[in-house]
């Protein structure tokens, strides 16, 4: 073939394949099959249908695309370059894969302008996706007048094999045609190839009839590798359809091009060796030295620039008219896209007493829930099935269900793995404070999305209860034991277990502000009641462990409890203070703010001179030597739970002020 019976169309999807294909050899590293095959359906979509504009990655109204197959990174790094982005240089092609480059081998929304969220473990990113339009259709329903459309964009995703063997993308999937959303588009790129080979030897269900059982619209585009015509016709038509959201399967060949490698597993996770490059260049006629993009190709690219400047200005002008007929409306949008939180929202929270009555602290997690409602209409949430557990419903609102996207109860079903990655949705989105409720012990369920929160700074809150033994006969498969000390190792996760009323106000003060500062937030909260402790309060637990009481003089001894185990430690001192031993109790509702917090404080509450030191938690010691020294000591539990009523769990498993004592005496010598 040679380059001058190439259309422009032709050399722009080639150029796309070649910066993909030069770009993984040099780098000897990626992933060149998925660009190769799929840049035909990413070039219609980006050329012909998706609003953005290149110099204001974060124009509000834009379509948002994500690639959920994010191996294939290099396709969506191929086409923010060719577009205009700023994000992406030529420069940084070259470096894709290295050191603090602006393209790393997944794409990660924190490091590049242009990605919408970070995806590589496959699922997210459709499930993410999901989220993504579950964001805009509240906003829509919410702020969209009759004569303005505020919000008014798409949702597009690439995803491939992978993603649909993922059982995330299942859960995602299953909720979105539920809820109707007409708004999401993905697209299917039915390679037929994973890194085992072909998908026959694991993967041969109908996944279009899957989604069509799912309530999705279906399409298929048999030849995706060079009929655009009927790849933009599908996209059309799945615009047409507003009741459901559309997935149109477009099958094509993996390293289409490469005589030797399209369509077998050596294209899909490594470069092509220099001799296939050649060879591929020879057989798609490309006549263009490693990197080197043809004049006319980017300036077709690039008029991309021009056409989203424009499309941005058309929105400006509708944003102005609405703030001229809406001007309260506007305010509160303007606001909650910005981040920025109400004056005074936080006078909201509950505060408490000693002598108040006992609650469970998901209990006090619902009262503050619901004390929060009214004061940020941007909070929106919901639980795996667990609702009338977890504590999580917001009594001034309905239910989100389709054609009544303008409530904030979102229901989840039992799909705890959808629900954090959905979230991970909502949050990066923007304009919402996304939480999501199950068991504590089911975070096990949802870590993977979890982990994505706290990489990718999506501000979602996690509420989980029935957060020890203490939840009783449900036993061993529903206590969380090394729980806590697994999500405390997750880095930017803020692990909360707060031990009464005030702390749990305290949290919930963090975990907002936290969120809108782009940093998620997990609360564990207990079924048990607990008393209201005299000395806790909201604001100390923005310092992560705090002095709840105290003797005259030097302590002797520090009691360290988090949880629904502080109100033992408070027991056991005044006992001990009773026989005269001076004691500090230090309730330490999160690790990762008090280690954060300067050195002078951190001595203040646990000084180094006191070295008997008594942590009580129920679960596991892991991680807690770092707070007790050499003399320092553990109640804790170091095997799996047992089914029994609760009071009888605890009393068992030494969970008592008296057993608290003895310990404390045993450490006093």
């Amino acid at each position: 073939m040679a380059v001058a019976t190439q259309s422009l169309e032709e050399l722009c999807i080639n150029s796309i394949r070649f910066l993909a294909i030069d770009a993984v050899q040099k780098a000897n590293s990626g992933h060149p099959g998925l660009p190769m095959g799929a840049g035909p359906m990413a070039f219609v979509l980006w050329d012909r249908f998706m609003r953005y504009n290149p110099k204001n990655p974060y124009w509000f109204n834009r379509d948002r695309f994500v690639l959920s197959a994010g191996h294939g990174c290099m396709l969506q790094y191929a086409l923010l370059y060719l577009t205009g982005y700023d994000s992406v240089t030529l420069d940084d092609i070259k470096l894709f894969r290295q050191w603090e480059s602006r393209t790393p081998g997944h794409p990660e929304n924190f490091m590049t302008p242009g990605v919408e969220v970070t995806t590589g473990p496959l699922g997210q990113g459709i499930a993410n996706g999901v989220g993504l339009a579950m964001a805009e259709a509240h906003l829509a329903a919410k702020f969209n007048k009759p004569d303005c459309q505020l919000v008014d964009h798409y949702t597009y995703v690439i995803l491939g094999d992978g993603c649909n063997m993922e059982g995330v993308s299942g859960e995602a999937c299953s909720l979105a045609g539920h809820l109707g959303l007409g708004k999401l588009i993905a697209l299917y790129d039915d390679n037929h190839i994973s890194i085992d080979g072909s998908t026959d030897v694991s993967f041969t269900e109908d996944v279009s009839k899957r989604f069509e059982a799912y309530g999705w619209h279906v399409l298929h585009v048999a030849d995706g590798n060079s009929d655009l015509e009927s790849i933009a016709k599908a996209i059309e038509a799945a615009k047409a359809v507003t009741d459901k959201p559309s997935m149109i399967k477009v099958t094509t060949t993996i390293g289409y091009g490469s005589p030797n490698k399209a369509n077998t597993a050596g294209v899909h996770g490594a470069a092509l060796g220099k001799d296939e490059v050649q060879l591929t260049r020879d057989n798609l006629g490309w006549e263009y030295p490693e990197f080197e993009i043809p004049e006319d190709v980017l300036k077709h690219f690039r008029k991309a620039v021009d056409r989203g400047a424009e499309q941005e200005s058309a929105w400006e002008k509708t944003w102005a008219d609405y703030k001229a007929k809406y001007a309260e409306e506007a305010a509160e949008f303007e606001r909650i896209i910005s981040g920025k939180l109400p004056e005074g929202w936080d006078k909201a929270l509950p505060t408490y007493n000693p002598g108040d009555k006992a609650l469970a602290t998901r209990q006090t997690s619902e009262k503050t829930l619901n004390a929060l409602a009214p004061a940020l209409p941007e909070l929106v949430g919901g639980s795996a099935d667990l609702t009338h557990s977890n504590l999580t419903l917001l009594k001034i609102s309905g239910d989100f269900q389709k054609g009544q996207y303008h409530n904030r109860n979102l229901r989840f079903g039992v799909r705890e793995h959808g629900m954090g990655a959905i979230c991970n949705g909502i949050a990066l989105h923007g304009g919402l404070i996304p939480y999501c409720a199950t068991f504590l012990v089911f975070a096990d369920y949802m870590r993977a999305a979890i982990r994505i929160s706290a990489l990718s700074q999506a501000g979602v809150i996690y509420v989980m209860t029935h957060d020890s033994i203490g939840l009783g006969e449900d036993g061993p498969t529903h206590q969380p034991i090394e729980t806590l000390a697994s999500l405390r190792a997750i880095p930017n996760l803020l692990v909360m277990r707060p031990a009464d009323g005030n702390e749990t106000s305290g949290a919930y003060k963090v975990a907002i502000e936290a969120a809108n500062k782009h940093r998620p937030t997990l609360m564990a909260f207990s079924r048990q009641a607990l008393p209201q402790l005299e000395g806790s309060t909201i604001d100390a637990v923005a310092k992560g462990a705090y002095i709840l009481s105290d003797s005259e003089g030097t302590p002797e001894i520090i009691l360290i409890g988090t949880g629904s185990e502080t109100h033992l430690c408070v027991g056991a001192a005044e006992k001990l203070r009773a026989e005269g031993k001076k004691v500090r109790v230090v309730s330490m509702p999160c690790w990762e703010l008090f280690d954060e917090q300067d050195a002078s404080y951190r001595e203040s509450v646990l000084p180094k001179a006191v070295t008997k030191r008594l942590a009580v938690e129920a679960a596991s010691s892991f991680g807690w030597q770092r707070y007790l020294s050499s003399e320092g000591e553990m109640i804790s539990i170091e095997r799996f739970g047992v089914s029994a009523p609760g009071p009888m769990a605890m009393e068992k498993f030494g969970y008592t002020v008296d057993n608290v004592v003895a310990r404390a005496k045993e450490l006093l010598g």
